[in-house]
């Protein structure tokens, strides 16, 4: 009896031993398969977030385009200098004239057949409601209220000071959210789940309404609904893209114009405007700052303050007004004195980035900490630029060439006398100083790092980078608590860093593809003890496993970082051929790591990548043209365009875009064949690249599809789409040739 219990204890003991080791063995199998699964979704993470970055740099090189093209294209034609005149106007602050022109609304009639939302003023909170359940339901706002309620935002807006102030007071709590960029859902499923703006549920909306997704215009109309029916409890602060430069290249332009075909231009000038009067910053309890970027080692809340915040047209290219020292006494002094004329801002000059920014502002050796890029790069000496984009193109070529000692047109003295810059006593308009136009940027721009002190962003072109010794250092000064800030997307939607004093809100779910990331939201209370709030907007992702949505969003991933691989290819064969001394036509893997890496800069773990880059290497060894041919663009002989050219418009299909409409003012949506050519004339001289003509004219007579004398923006587009189609067929046609 006794060995029969003995026996069965045995037993039992053999069997938990062998359900431990099996748990154990589970485990660990688990732990390295959710380790596995980190690394890949890290890896993705950081490709998505390289080459959007990558992207806002092009902007930076789009810009220093213009500039160059100012620097060193003369006119030789009425034409041409049209053709300038109309990429340079756009950035002037709107005149009064101009502005009634825009907001002539009353004018235009809404047809009896108009299903969509009907908007009277003033708003009542039912219209908001309607209009948020009209735009679920894919309807559309009329353009007469459209204008009608940007022109009432605007109104509201330019009362509103640059710092607005909040009180838990008057709220049971105050809602925080980040980045929309254009995703309307995220927008509705933060108001079902938190519920609709109130008197008792405040909300401060960060910046970056607008750009990438395809509802910016619906959620620009259902946040100034808001904002009229609520001014004292909601709340919208300034993103570096509400800037109308920035929209110009990730899509709210094209949005814009696709919406409203008539009357699209009206919009556009007038939201221009209403950008430049959104405040720059809110704060809650004078103890929490919500600002969209970040802050520098020279952010000065009390000169954000009181700075004319509308004067601060975009945050690309900085219209400076020059200050001397009699200009400087008279601000001492208060006494009327004439200013001085600024100095032609289109005389040639560097155009790259400092090493250093400490070189930015004057010859005095600056603070050791003080470190702050600028999203554009004209570089400023010791005195600063003034530029005066309201000035005609005609008068400024005249005035180059006088300094010149070109021979003066005298009819023409006369008006660029007129132009000289002139006091505010005088009424003239006077741009901004580069020191308040740089604190904005900062703001909008900047970023928060691990590491001690503060220095050039160089990864986004603008703002810069702060670390957690200058967070403490404006937190103490201003005897803050906490600081909100969005700008960045993060895989949780939310993020804390700086010893939990600085939190990153993005509330765009999905942001790079469907399960990309969350979105978040903060709630502060009383107490001003943050509460996050994670969703995620997409129901699509709710069917998924974690693998599954992994799996989905690197293939998106890769898919875009072959396309940017491509894009350079010219410049990679170089840099292999480097490696490859004896000319083998093969280099091993690590330097194919090192060579990509040294063209694209862009970070990546590329020895991480290489299995998903590379299919079959043969002895550590990579057949690097072979390689590149697998990338598949460069086939495309038979659409009758060369491959040089067509690498070359893939790797800036996004610049040209922008640039096309730069070059469309009138936003009609296409361009004259001969635009086209003096855009590809001055694109080719900035990037030099050497294009024959008689190909450039090949080119747009096969984009112009329709044959009728102008190039569609979407028939440039759909070229592209043509081209990446015709790669595909033409790989898959050689792959069915060569197995026969």
């Amino acid at each position: 009896m006794g060995s029969t219990a003995s026996s069965q204890h045995h037993f039992a003991f053999q069997n938990a031993e062998k359900a431990f080791k099996a748990a154990a063995l589970i485990q660990r199998w688990y732990r390295r398969y959710m380790a596995r699964l980190e690394m890949r979704r890290r890896c993705t993470w950081s490709i998505f977030q390289s080459i959007e970055y990558a992207g806002q740099q092009d902007q930076v090189k789009l810009h220093d385009f213009f500039s160059y093209l100012i620097d060193h294209f003369t006119p030789s034609s009425h034409s041409e200098r049209d053709f300038l005149n109309r990429m340079l106007m756009e950035e002037r602050v709107l005149q009064a004239s101009e502005m009634d022109r825009c907001s002539d609304y009353e004018s235009i009639e809404v047809p009896d057949n108009y299903r969509g939302p009907h908007l009277s003023f003033p708003l009542l909170p039912d219209h908001a409601t309607a209009l948020v359940e009209a735009f679920r339901l894919k309807r559309q706002l009329h353009a007469r209220y459209v204008l009608n309620l940007l022109c009432e935002a605007r109104k509201h807006l330019a009362q509103l000071p640059n710092i607005n102030r909040v009180s838990t007071c008057y709220s049971e709590e105050i809602t925080v959210c980040g980045d929309l960029h254009g995703q309307l859902d995220d927008l509705i499923f933060i108001f079902h789940k938190n519920g609709l703006p109130s008197p008792e549920r405040a909300y401060v909306f960060n910046g970056d309404f607008v750009d990438r997704g395809k509802d910016s215009v619906e959620i620009l109309m259902v946040l100034f609904a808001f904002m009229l029916v609520y001014p004292k409890a909601f709340y919208l602060n300034r993103g570096n893209h509400e800037d109308h430069m920035v929209n110009l290249r990730y899509g709210f332009t094209k949005e814009v114009m696709n919406k409203y075909k008539t009357h699209g231009k009206k919009i556009l000038r007038i939201l221009q405007d209403v950008f430049c009067w959104l405040p720059l910053a809110t704060l809650v309890d004078e103890k929490v700052l919500i600002l969209h970027g970040g802050v520098s080692c020279q952010t000065d809340l009390e000169l954000l303050a009181k700075l004319d915040r509308h004067k601060i047209v975009s945050t690309m290219r900085c219209n400076m007004r020059k200050e001397n020292e009699k200009q400087a006494e008279k601000r001492k002094s208060n006494q009327t004195s004439c200013a001085q004329k600024p100095t032609p801002w289109f005389l040639p000059q560097s155009h790259s980035l400092p090493s250093s920014p400490f070189h930015l502002g004057s010859n005095k050796t600056p603070k050791a900490s003080r470190s702050c890029s600028i999203p554009c790069t004209i570089p400023l000496h010791c005195r600063e630029l003034s530029r005066q984009l309201w000035r005609s193109v005609d008068l400024e070529l005249e005035h180059c060439r006088q300094e010149a000692g070109f021979p003066v047109i005298r009819q023409k003295e006369e008006s660029l006398a007129l132009a000289c810059e002139v006091d505010s006593d005088t009424g003239e308009h006077l741009e901004p100083i580069y020191e308040e136009w740089r604190q904005v940027v900062d703001i909008l721009w900047s970023d928060p790092m691990a590491q001690e002190g503060c220095k050039a962003n160089t990864i986004r072109g603008g703002g810069c980078y702060f670390g957690p010794d200058v967070t403490e250092q404006l937190l103490q000064k201003y005897k803050l608590q906490l600081l909100i800030r969005s700008h960045e997307c993060k895989p949780e939607g939310y993020e804390f860093c700086h010893n939990r004093k600085v939190l990153t809100i993005f509330s765009a779910s999905n942001y790079y593809e469907v399960g990309s990331n969350r979105g978040a939201y903060v709630k502060l209370g009383p107490a001003l003890t943050p509460h996050i709030v994670q969703y995620q907007a997409s129901k699509a992702t709710h069917t998924l496993t974690m693998r599954q949505r992994i799996s989905r969003v690197e293939v998106s991933a890769l898919k875009a970082l072959r396309e940017k691989l491509f894009a350079h290819s010219s410049d990679l064969l170089g840099e292999f051929k480097k490696h490859d001394v004896e000319e083998t036509g093969f280099i091993t893997l690590s330097d194919w790591a090192a060579a990509v890496e040294s063209v694209l800069h862009l970070g990546l773990p590329w020895r991480v990548l290489r299995p998903q880059l590379i299919s079959s290497p043969t002895d550590n060894a990579l057949d690097y043209k072979t390689w590149l041919e697998d990338l598949a663009k460069e086939q495309l002989c038979r659409e009758n365009i060369q491959s040089s050219l067509l690498e070359t418009l893939y790797r800036n299909r996004s610049n040209l875009e922008t640039i096309f409409r730069v070059i469309d003012s009138d936003h009609s949506g296409f361009i004259s064949l001969d635009e086209f050519r003096q855009t590809w004339k001055l694109f080719s001289s900035h990037m030099k690249v050497d294009i024959p003509d008689e190909c450039i004219c090949d080119l747009a007579r096969s984009i112009d599809f329709n044959k009728d004398g102008h190039i569609d923006i979407n028939e440039f587009l759909e070229a592209f789409r043509l081209v990446e189609q015709s790669c595909s067929e033409g790989r898959a046609s050689d792959t069915n040739d060569s197995d026969q």
